[in-house]
């Protein structure tokens, strides 16, 4: 899996720990192991300035996902090779992430919640979405279960973050 993570934002992340959980969740996620994705890391600035260009919004957001080649998972049933490709670009901005995590109701750290946002960029470059209650359910359990046993694999104690992604 080659994926680049390249932090822009002039904070501090842990960028070990984005790469890890993002390769997880993608061989978790059954992705083929040849596939690219790149994981970028923005000032409240420049993710306010995609966030408007994008999605027509004002302010910054926490997680952004570009998607590329369309990819998705593979079903359970589905014994063949999923196609190799580039997934597409992550983009993360520390400052709300740490906002994020100071306020919801299981608080946890910036660098938790960069964790837990890169697995919701995971998913979204997925296919995944939450605009439907039922979809919501799915994407922020799948996301949970990821964020969980990446965390019992690393043997990381204590409360794993909520989903505080809008």
């Amino acid at each position: 899996m080659s994926i680049d993570v390249n932090n822009e934002s002039g904070t501090e992340v842990d960028e070990q720990a984005i790469l890890d959980i993002a390769r997880y969740a993608l061989a978790r996620m059954r992705i083929h192991p040849l596939s690219e994705l790149s994981v970028i890391v923005v000032d409240a600035d420049a993710m306010e300035q995609l966030h408007v260009q994008w999605m027509d919004l004002p302010g910054p957001t926490d997680v952004m996902s570009f998607p590329m080649d369309e990819l998705r998972p593979p079903s359970k049933d589905d014994d063949e090779q999923p196609p190799q490709g580039l997934l597409g670009d992550i983009v993360l901005c520390p400052e709300v992430a740490e906002r994020q995590g100071k306020e919801a109701d299981t608080q946890h750290s910036m660098d938790e919640e960069l964790q837990l946002l890169t697995v919701h960029g995971v998913l979204h470059l997925l296919g995944y979405d939450h605009e439907e209650p039922d979809e919501k359910a799915e994407m922020f359990g799948l996301q949970a279960a990821i964020v969980n046993g990446w965390r019992a694999e690393k043997g990381l104690t204590g409360p794993s973050p909520a989903p505080t992604v809008s």
